[in-house]
C-alpha cells in the first residue's frame, strides 16, 4: 500500500484494472446474458471462441512493438499511443454490443442496409472488443516490464499488475450480475465502457519508458525495410530460443496446458448457474464478497511463496491447485442450488485462481528480453491460451453430450470431473521444468 505513492505503481494498478475489464465481457460473464437470452449451450461454447484473439496477439505484437500508434504516437508515445487507441476501441465495441444484444428470437439485423444474422453481427462486435483488448494487454505488458528499474520493482509491478487485474474480473463477474440485475445487461455494457476511462486517465499518469523511447528514436526513419521485418517478428523467437536452448520447447508446453483446466470450463461456469436456478444478483453478491476476500488471499500467497521460495515453487503449487476450481464447480453440480457449497466453491475457485495465475505472470514475465519484451510476451501468454480456448468452443457441444440420459445437473458435474483431469499432467510438466532449472542451476560456475 505504501507503494502505491510512487507514480507507477499506482498506474500499474489502474492498468491492470483497465486491462481486465473487457475478458469476461466477451467471456464468461457475455455465457450468462446469452443464456438469459435463451441462447443454446453450443452457440454458447462457440462465441466463446472470439477469445482466440488473446492467444492470437502475438501475430500483431510486432507492429505494437515498432510502430507509433496512428496520430496518438506522436502525442503520447509508443506505448501509451498505443494503451489509449485500444481503450476507445473498445469503449466503442462495448456500446456496440449493448446495442445490437444477444436475441435468440430475432434471426436477422440490419447492417449498412442488408439483411445479416443477428448473433453474427453481435458476435462480429464481441470480436473487435477482443483484438482491441488483446493489443491494449501487448502494451501493458511491455510498459511493465520496461518501467521496471529492478528485478524487485518488476515484482511490485506485477502484483499491482495482477490486484488490478483480479479486481476488474470480480468487477465484471460479480458487482455487474447484481447491476445488471437491477438495470439490465445491455446498460450494464455500457457502464463497463465508461469505466474503460479508469484506464485512460491511468495513461495519463503513466510515464513513457525512457527503453521504449530509445528503442523508437533509434528506429527512426523507414520501418518496415527487410532488416526491419526481421527483427520485428523473427529475432523475438530466435532470441527465446537461443536464451532457452533445450528448456524452450518444455517451458512452452508447460505454459500452454498450465490453465487448460479452467479455460475448458470457463464458458460453461455462468451459464450452469442459469440452469442451477440461482440468480445474477446472488451469484454477484457472493463473488464480490467471498470470492473477493478469497482472491486477495490467493494473490498474496502466490506473492509470498515466490519471494520465500521462488517462481518455480509457486508455479508448482499454482498447478495443484488450479483444478480445485474445476472439483468445487463438480462438488455444487451434485449438491444443487444450496448456497453453502456456492460460497464454499466461490471461494475455492478465486483462491486458486488467484494463486495460479499470478505464479504464472511471474513466471512469464521473467522469460521476456529487453527489446522484444511485447512480441516475447505476448508469444508466452499466447501459448499460456492458445489451446484452451480452441478448445472451449466446444465446450458446450460437451456439457450438451453429456447430460444425454442424464439430469442436466449431472452432465455439467461430469463435464466438470473430466476438466480438472487436465490437472494431472501440468504438474508432471511442472516437476520436470523445476526438475531441468535445477540441473542447470547445478552446472553453471558460480
Amino acid at each position: 500500500m505504501r507503494n502505491l505513492r510512487q507514480r507507477k505503481v499506482l498506474a500499474m494498478l489502474l492498468l491492470g484494472f483497465s486491462s481486465g475489464i473487457p475478458i469476461y465481457l466477451v467471456g464468461n460473464t457475455l455465457g450468462m446474458w446469452m443464456r438469459r437470452e435463451g441462447i443454446e449451450l453450443s452457440t454458447i461454447g462457440f462465441v466463446s471462441w472470439v477469445g482466440l484473439a488473446y492467444s492470437l496477439k502475438f501475430l500483431w505484437a510486432p507492429l505494437i512493438d515498432k510502430t507509433d500508434a496512428p496520430l496518438l504516437g506522436r502525442l503520447l508515445g509508443r506505448r501509451r499511443g498505443w494503451m489509449v487507441l485500444s481503450q476507445l476501441v473498445v469503449m466503442a465495441g462495448l456500446v456496440g454490443m449493448a446495442l445490437i444484444r444477444p436475441d435468440s428470437v430475432s434471426n436477422s439485423a440490419t447492417l449498412l442496409g442488408m439483411s445479416v444474422d443477428h448473433l453474427a453481427v453481435f458476435g462480429a462486435m464481441a470480436l473487435i472488443v477482443a483484438i482491441a483488448s488483446a493489443t491494449q494487454d501487448i502494451v501493458i505488458d511491455a510498459w511493465r516490464i520496461e518501467s521496471a528499474e529492478s528485478s524487485q520493482q518488476l515484482g511490485l509491478l506485477t502484483s499491482s499488475s495482477a490486484l488490478g487485474y483480479r479486481g476488474a474480473l470480480l468487477f465484471t463477474d460479480a458487482l455487474l450480475l447484481i447491476v445488471a440485475a437491477q438495470i439490465g445487461w445491455p446498460l450494464s455494457y455500457v457502464v463497463m465502457a465508461a469505466l474503460m476511462g479508469v484506464g485512460t486517465a491511468a495513461v495519463l499518469m503513466a510515464p513513457e519508458p525512457s527503453r521504449a523511447q530509445l528503442s523508437a528514436a533509434a528506429q527512426a526513419g523507414p520501418v518496415w525495410t527487410l532488416r526491419c521485418l526481421f527483427d520485428a517478428i523473427v529475432n523475438p523467437f530466435v532470441q527465446f530460443f537461443t536464451t532457452h536452448r533445450s528448456a524452450a520447447l518444455l517451458m512452452l508446453a508447460t505454459i500452454s496446458i498450465y490453465r487448460l483446466a479452467d479455460f475448458v470450463m470457463g464458458p460453461m461456469a455462468n451459464p450452469f448457474y442459469v440452469d442451477l436456478g440461482i440468480n445474477e444478483a446472488t451469484v454477484g453478491s457472493i463473488r464480490g464478497s467471498v470470492g473477493l476476500v478469497a482472491t486477495i488471499i490467493g494473490i498474496a500467497a502466490a506473492g509470498i511463496v515466490s519471494v520465500r521460495y521462488g517462481v518455480m515453487a509457486a508455479l508448482l503449487i499454482g498447478a495443484v491447485l488450479g483444478p480445485g476450481s474445476n472439483l468445487a464447480f463438480a462438488w455444487l453440480a451434485f449438491s444443487g442450488p444450496d448456497l453453502g457449497v456456492f460460497s464454499a466453491a466461490m471461494a475455492i475457485d478465486n483462491m486458486s485462481s488467484g494463486f495460479a495465475g499470478t505464479a504464472l505472470i511471474a513466471y512469464m514475465s521473467s522469460l521476456t528480453s529487453i527489446g522484444y519484451t511485447a512480441t516475447q510476451y505476448a508469444l508466452l501468454s499466447s501459448f499460456y491460451a492458445l489451446l484452451g480456448k480452441a478448445l472451449k468452443g466446444f465446450s458446450g457441444v460437451a456439457v450438451e453430450t453429456l447430460q444425454q440420459g442424464r439430469t442436466p445437473l449431472e452432465g455439467y458435474g461430469l463435464f466438470f470431473i473430466g476438466t480438472a483431469l487436465i490437472g494431472i499432467p501440468v504438474v508432471l510438466l511442472c516437476l520436470l521444468l523445476w526438475r531441468q532449472q535445477q540441473r542447470l542451476l547445478t552446472l553453471t560456475p558460480v
